[in-house]
């Protein structure tokens, strides 16, 4: 079969698509935190960090940042995270990361119930080179000029009138060495201001180098109904792509969402074939365009989302299994953003997904906790929950523009896969919901489901929640309008 066409989409940031910032919520021995951090866009920078303690004991926190390896390295002595003086259980801090890659936050809280430690891993990633402001550089260039003249205008006087008494006019031939020390002064001046002017393109060159390019994901169709996909590099500095780790048991999560109207939404989990290639079997499709984003995880702990946008014709396919899943939902509406604000997703057996929606507006840059709950018709509560891929539901983030994924977890927006880096000695470090399996163990799993996130924009989203009920992967979808 023909390739299809594709549209590649050119994300500038990693681990999501437009959604920088990060949010874990973990223990740190018996404390609760909820962890909020904002990477800096340069690197070197300064990552901003925001923790709240559901336990009111809690006396001090200390941070620090750490590379995200297993060898040993010198660990720099901690920040003192300040408590807010109208919140004691909320605390904010900074942090200087120096070099690109993959980071943790370490975090060690002192308490009443003693003490504990977690590690949030962070990527640190130049996402943009910085300019000179307009206004400043107005300011500047003038400035500089004026040193420029005035170190010629100094040598001149330096030359003509210093060595002369008070009150003696220079003559002629003191004109003309002046003169001379003058031109000689702005040959100098002009070299070091051209040589200034090299240097920081030079630097700013070597600078670009290390501004993060994302991934390409090529992908096409090959007999009739299999998608083939493929992780080119656009040459970022050492970055491969075959150090892939398994995330959830898989090396690739792929969210397919039909666009514009956002409608319908397929998570798949593509096999790697010996030659690189990512394969997977389609399900029956309808003709239309669809934009892809694959999840990977590097070895070093560096998550990656790649995206494109496909073309179909009618897929045939065939049906999901395992971990594969569906949904769908009415068209977004996008001629006048979303209008509609139900808090009500039908799921299948008469059973309905419900969104603990805020009774206020939702604000961008600021952090929630989502929550959703799963009921039959009678209102009960759902009592055959189980995990799905070792969680109690996953969830995905899109804006209606497609400017913004972020795919989401119980913990937070942090692969699992990273997060066992942090605690390579801890068999259940690479499973924050830890707790949710022992309950699953014990068959007594919640029936709701909650997620940290904070919207890094303004405008229209659609929220697509994934749990396991039953034996089945149930879908609630639910849209969302996020103010200034």
């Amino acid at each position: 079969m023909k390739l299809l066409p594709l549209l590649l989409a050119a994300v500038p940031l990693t681990a999501h698509v437009g959604s920088p910032d990060i949010f874990f919520e973990g223990a740190a021995g018996p404390y609760k935190l909820l962890v909020t951090i904002r990477p800096p866009e340069v690197v070197p920078g300064v990552a901003e960090i925001e923790i709240r303690s559901a336990s009111p004991d809690v006396r001090q926190i200390h941070i620090l940042p750490l590379r995200l390896t297993t060898q040993p390295q010198f660990a720099p002595v901690p920040d003192l995270a300040r408590p807010s003086k109208e919140d004691p259980q909320f605390f904010t801090g900074s942090l200087w990361l120096m070099a690109t890659g993959s980071w943790q936050v370490r975090i060690n809280v002192d308490g009443g119930s003693g003490s504990g430690t977690l590690s949030v891993p962070v990527p640190a990633l130049p996402r943009r080179v910085l300019g000179v402001e307009r206004l400043l550089g107005a300011i500047l260039i003038p400035l500089a000029l004026a040193l420029a003249f005035g170190l010629v205008s100094i040598a001149g006087a330096a030359v003509r009138e210093a060595p002369l008494e008070p009150g003696i006019a220079p003559d002629s031939a003191r004109i003309g060495q002046a003169r001379k020390a003058m031109a000689v002064t702005a040959v100098i001046v002009a070299g070091a201001l051209g040589f200034g002017w090299w240097w920081w393109n030079s630097q700013d060159g070597i600078y670009r180098k290390y501004v993060f390019k994302p991934l390409a994901l090529n992908a096409s169709v090959a007999d009739g109904s299999r998608l083939v996909l493929r992780l080119d590099d656009p040459g970022w500095l050492n970055r491969r792509t075959d150090d892939l780790l398994p995330d959830h048991g898989h090396l690739m999560h792929l969210y397919v969402v039909r666009v514009p109207d956002l409608d319908l939404v397929w998570h798949l989990h593509p096999e790697r074939n010996p030659g690189g290639d990512f394969l997977q079997q389609l399900p029956p499709m309808p003709a239309g365009r669809y934009a892809l984003f694959g999840d990977i995880v590097h070895a070093n702990g560096l998550p990656e989302t790649a995206a494109t946008q496909l073309t179909l014709p009618d897929i045939e396919g065939r049906p999901l299994t395992g971990d594969d899943a569906a949904g769908v939902a009415a068209p977004v509406a996008r001629a006048h953003g979303l209008r509609s604000e139900d808090s009500v997703s039908q799921l299948d057996a008469a059973y309905r997904m419900i969104w603990d929606r805020p009774n206020a507006p939702l604000h961008f840059r600021q952090r929630y906790l989502f929550q959703f709950r799963i009921e039959d018709a009678q209102g009960k509560p759902a009592p055959d929950m189980e995990l799905y891929m070792g969680m109690l539901g996953h969830a995905a983030f899109v804006s209606t523009d497609l400017s913004v994924f972020a795919h989401l977890h119980p913990s937070g927006d942090i692969p699992m896969a990273a997060l066992a880096l942090t605690q390579p000695d801890n068999p259940h470090a690479g499973h924050a919901d830890h707790a949710s399996h022992v309950m699953a163990a014990a068959g007594a799993l919640p029936s709701a489901v909650s997620f940290p996130y904070g919207f890094p924009k303004p405008g229209a989203y659609r929220i697509f929640v994934q749990v396991k009920r039953g034996g089945q992967i149930e879908t609630g979808i639910f849209d969302a309008q996020v103010e200034n």
